[in-house]
């Protein structure tokens, strides 16, 4: 089909989807007028429609109208919404980012038949900048498949991962970006600690942090190799490394992540 004329329903329209919906939005990947979406909060979501110009809709309309369905309620709310509209699904592409819901549970939700994707976006989809991490076993057929990379690969960098690893893949783009913006925080304090105003320090430290990440991107070098190019003998930057090693600070990142998974097997 045409993706330019892809339809998209939200079932859920919580802060991750409507993240995906302004990228959509921001990035013309589809129009407003083909975005439907539905929550159980009404007055909210009226308000979250008109201020995008999508169309807020009933579950039964947004299912008939959207040729593809993203469900985007909280993922102890997933086993309800999709028996309850099953039947309206059973020929409707899926694309799930309900956290820990994958193939395996849709299937003991939906049985065989249905076409489903489960993923982790990360909320810089908002922008078209994000990753969609996705699992490499689902029900889609190939022209679903296209339908969802053509429409969802404008506004992030999609990547497959097993089923064992799509929770740890998830921690690496959903939650990192949390870990990100505690560091442009802290580096900002540094800065506004040593005389810099935090407008200042603001407005040069998230372009030093795309810079480098497109640097890292384009060069193919090893990230310690790139330090290790800025980091001369006896200079400042090494004394600012020397620092962050005294201070444990890859321990403190590898332990966020140990902390964050160990998370995840609880819930």
């Amino acid at each position: 089909m045409d993706i330019k004329n892809a339809k998209v329903g939200f079932l859920g329209f919580g802060n991750m989807a409507s993240a995906i919906c302004d990228g959509l939005l921001l990035k013309k990947a589809v129009g407003p007028a083909n975005i439907y979406a539905c929550a159980r909060d009404q007055n909210k979501l009226q308000a979250n429609c008109k201020s995008r110009g999508i169309n807020a809709a009933s579950a039964d309309e947004l299912i008939r109208a959207s040729d593809i369905v993203v469900i985007g309620v909280l993922p102890q709310q997933v086993e309800g919404v999709v028996k309850e509209y099953a039947a309206a699904l059973r020929d409707k592409p899926i694309f799930s980012i309900a956290a820990g819901i994958g193939y395996a549970r849709y299937v003991s939700y939906l049985g065989e038949g249905w076409h489903h994707i489960s993923t982790i976006p990360n909320t810089p989809v908002a922008v078209g900048e994000g990753i969609i991490v996705a699992e490499d076993t689902h029900s889609l057929t190939a022209e679903q498949l296209e339908l969802f990379e053509g429409v969802f690969g404008q506004i992030a960098k999609i990547e497959y991962f097993s089923p064992e690893l799509l929770s740890l893949g998830g921690t690496g783009a959903g939650c990192s970006p949390a870990f990100v913006d505690v560091f442009m925080e802290a580096l900002a304090d540094g800065l506004v600690k040593h005389g810099m105003t935090r407008a200042k320090a603001y407005s040069i430290i998230p372009q030093m942090m795309i810079g480098t990440a497109t640097y890292f991107m384009k060069s193919g070098q090893h990230p310690g190799a790139l330090k290790d190019a800025v980091c001369t003998p006896g200079g400042t930057t090494i004394a600012g490394i020397s620092a962050l090693e005294e201070k444990g600070f890859r321990h403190s990142v590898i332990y966020a992540i140990d902390k964050v998974m160990a998370k995840k097997k609880t819930l």
